[in-house]
């Protein structure tokens, strides 16, 4: 006589509890797109303008003698750098003054040398050989920049809407 063994009872498929969404993770989404969303903010404000404006003026700058970079500093973290200053130009209607913003990529140690530059045509808008020589840097890490805090502005909304429509379809159901 061969024994016989009989299959394991089936048992019901494993299961998780439903996740309950609460104020908390509300919260912190929204909280998370505004922080996310001010910073994309405060790109498209001092940074998109200086970049436009170098791109414009980067096949005729020249050294302005009368140019200076009367206060400037750049910090870095790991491989991004920032830099701002305030450049000055003697123009026929008096000095004029510009605030400049760059944030470009480079793993650099040390101090910046620049040069301040402008288009005769356009001297109103004075940038620095610098801010010429890392155009497609600065270009392409504002591209990268912009588009992850675009979608770190962006996937929380995303995520708040599929999840009460989650909800609606459960309480339908």
């Amino acid at each position: 006589m061969t024994p016989t063994t009989s299959p394991p009872p089936a048992q019901p498929p494993l299961t998780l509890p439903p996740r309950e969404t609460g104020r908390r993770e509300t919260f912190f989404a929204l909280l998370g797109t505004l922080i996310f969303g001010a910073m994309l903010v405060a790109l498209s404000i001092y940074t998109v303008p200086n970049l436009v404006s170098d791109w414009r003026v980067r096949g005729n700058a020249q050294p302005v003698a009368s140019g200076r970079v009367t206060d400037g500093s750049c910090s870095s973290k790991l491989f991004l750098n920032i830099c701002d200053a305030t450049l000055s130009v003697q123009t026929k209607s008096g000095v004029m003054s510009r605030d400049v913003n760059y944030i470009f990529s480079d793993f650099h140690t040390g101090s910046y040398t620049v040069t301040v530059l402008a288009d005769p045509e356009h001297p109103e808008l004075p940038t620095t050989d610098m801010a010429l020589d890392k155009i497609w840097n600065r270009t392409i890490t504002l591209l990268i920049g912009g588009g992850i805090l675009l979608a770190m502005t962006v996937a929380p909304v995303i995520a708040f809407f599929r999840k009460l429509r989650a909800r609606r379809e459960e309480r339908l159901a």
